[in-house]
């Protein structure tokens, strides 16, 4: 099956479910708190070198194999390095939060919404390729901004799964 079917299916499923949402609030949640137990594991790292407390290192593991543990619920296919990707985009998406918070607490609007802007794409990505909305395959004979050789919309690829993410997750749904 092609992209272009997938996502349409994607999209014919995200109509017709109850108000036009797929229940993946769970999920949702879950990568949520996938992203703060990485920011723990950082936390725990950076105050074992700071304190010279190496118990600080079996805590960091701790987090680290609870974050493993809560990953495998939504990342399924582990092919290549889709597990390490998946982790890095949502590391990277909460980071790029925070750092959007802090300009955006300095009054800094525009920079904070480049990075909370990033920080979704980022996020997008990640439920692209873990909803199989991305065919790897194909990434790369086709344009920057197609999602796959059919897509002639002239939004970009992140921007599309921004728009597929926000109609299919909803956090409030319960």
């Amino acid at each position: 099956m092609d992209d272009n079917l997938k996502i349409d299916e994607f999209i014919k499923k995200v109509n017709e479910s109850k108000d036009n949402q797929l229940d993946l609030s769970s999920d949702e949640d879950l990568s949520i708190a996938i992203m703060n137990l990485i920011s723990i594991e950082e936390h725990f790292f950076f105050t074992a070198n700071k304190t010279g407390k190496p118990e600080y290192f079996d805590l960091l593991n701790t987090a680290r194999e609870m974050r493993k543990d809560l990953l495998k619920k939504i990342v399924k296919d582990s092919e290549g390095e889709i597990w390490c990707i998946s982790k890095h985009l949502l590391a990277a998406s909460m980071r790029l939060m925070e750092v959007g918070t802090k300009a955006q607490g300095q009054g800094k609007k525009e920079e904070a919404q480049d990075f909370f802007k990033k920080s979704y794409q980022l996020y997008s990505l990640f439920w692209g390729l873990n909803l199989k909305l991305i065919n790897m395959g194909e990434v790369k004979k086709i344009e920057d901004n197609q999602i796959d050789k059919k897509d002639d919309d002239k939004k970009g690829l992140l921007d599309k799964l921004g728009s597929i993410v926000k109609h299919a997750i909803d956090c409030c749904k319960e």
